[in-house]
């Protein structure tokens, strides 16, 4: 059923995204579980792929393929390793920023090296105080005639000591209108990088801190307007956080079902494959089911954003994808977004402890693969809203008060007007 969704091109790219990573990523993996070092070399390996210009327009270098074929590529990159995943879907959210805000020159000047796989661009919002409470930013940025100061710390940052250009949101003034984005280049003054702790999971991912002191910020690297960083902090997270991380979920999940399956057919009970107690098999059925539940609700939405995002003037020939009676291009998806997220994360998390239950004391052997899963799999709670946020939000679709959709909004071009 998930397959219906796919062209031709989606499995060839799935293929293609498979044997790297089975080829390239997974004799890594021991030694990134092992250190927790940031895993540099294989990040900027998977960048040159061009897979963080998957979503970035031709013209600029960039696949230009779309939502559904990112989730493809964070799935494989995922099943292998989440870490690697995460790389992939944080500079997502990275380019999200300039796709959408960007002025003509920050076009011409980023996407072609985020395209390229030279540039790895972060988005940094969460604080320590507000969390992920937007409206709680302390973050400052003062204009200074051609310039703006910035001063404040920013937390959970993905790709933080391996990117780029950081996209970074700071209060310009009052309330929700007081918030604006910046992009700041690693190397500048006034920004430093305490060294990253050792996390619970996604061991080869940078998820670090950003410390402003006295940062000075030319006026031209502004993303949009002053009073539209808040625009740029939900549009990235709902438009891309929550299904980049829904595609995270998505590969760890199915790494869940292989490994399992797999230990159920070679670990031995009672002189038969473990699968033949009715009660694993039960465990394994169930694995089963949320794994094709899942990915029905990841490729949907996918689906959903592209024909959200779909350009009239470039039709997409030799596509075979269904289009949903009940949605017509260019309609809104956020509902199924939310919905993605929330049953990917949870069902993944669910997974691995039903496989913990089947693994029994081995799964509790620090080399078996099945931990890492589980640890992993906690990381994609939180980001762009925890489930019960995604709950309150789908509750306001049920009670008809929803206050617009992002996806309605910045389908695709510009948000905002070019930078004066």
């Amino acid at each position: 059923m998930s397959d219906a969704y796919l062209a031709e091109r989606h499995h060839r790219l799935r293929a293609q995204v498979r044997a790297f990573a089975e080829s390239r990523v997974a004799p890594r993996v021991a030694d990134m579980e092992r250190t927790g070092a940031v895993e540099t070399d294989l990040a900027a390996a998977v960048a040159r792929q061009g897979w963080i210009g998957v979503t970035v327009d031709e013209a600029y270098g960039g696949m230009g393929a779309g939502h559904l074929a990112k989730t493809l590529i964070i799935e494989e990159l995922s099943r292998i390793s989440a870490a690697m995943g995460a790389v992939v879907q944080a500079s997502q959210l990275g380019a999200a920023k300039i796709i959408h805000f960007g002025s003509d020159r920050q076009k011409r000047d980023w996407l072609p090296r985020i395209a390229d796989g030279s540039c790895l661009p972060t988005i940094a919002v969460t604080e320590p105080e507000s969390g992920s409470h937007v409206l709680g930013t302390q973050t400052t940025a003062r204009r200074e005639g051609d310039h703006y100061v910035l001063n404040g710390r920013k937390v959970y940052v993905g790709n933080s000591h391996i990117g780029h250009l950081h996209g970074v949101v700071a209060r310009t003034g009052e309330g929700s209108a007081g918030l604006t984005a910046f992009l700041v280049e690693a190397d500048r003054p006034g920004l430093t990088l305490p060294s990253p702790a050792r996390t619970l999971g996604l061991h080869g991912f940078s998820f670090g801190e950003l410390h402003f002191t006295d940062c000075r910020v030319p006026v031209g690297n502004r993303l949009g307007r002053e009073g539209d960083g808040l625009d740029v902090a939900y549009s990235s997270s709902v438009l891309y956080g929550r299904l980049n991380l829904t595609a995270v979920a998505l590969g760890i999940h199915q790494a869940i079902l292989e490994q399992t399956t797999a230990f159920a057919d070679e670990r031995i009970r009672y002189g038969n494959p473990l699968h033949h107690l009715p009660n694993i098999k039960i465990k394994i059925g169930q694995i089963q089911s949320r794994v094709m539940t899942a990915r029905l609700t990841a490729y949907h939405a996918a689906h959903l954003l592209d024909l959200a995002a779909a350009d009239p003037t470039k039709p997409q020939a030799g596509d075979r994808r269904p289009t949903p009676a009940l949605l017509d291009t260019g309609a809104g998806c956020d509902a199924e977004l939310m919905h993605a997220k929330l049953i990917n994360a949870e069902y993944a998390l669910d997974s691995a402890r039903t496989a913990m239950e089947i693994h029994a004391a081995a799964g509790l052997q620090d080399d078996a693969p099945i931990g890492r899963y589980l640890r992993d799999a906690h990381h994609i709670v939180a980001p762009a809203g925890t489930s019960d946020i995604q709950l309150l939000r789908l509750a306001d679709v049920a009670l008809g008060q929803t206050k617009g959709q992002w996806s309605r909004r910045f389908p695709h071009g510009p948000a905002t007007a070019a930078l004066t």
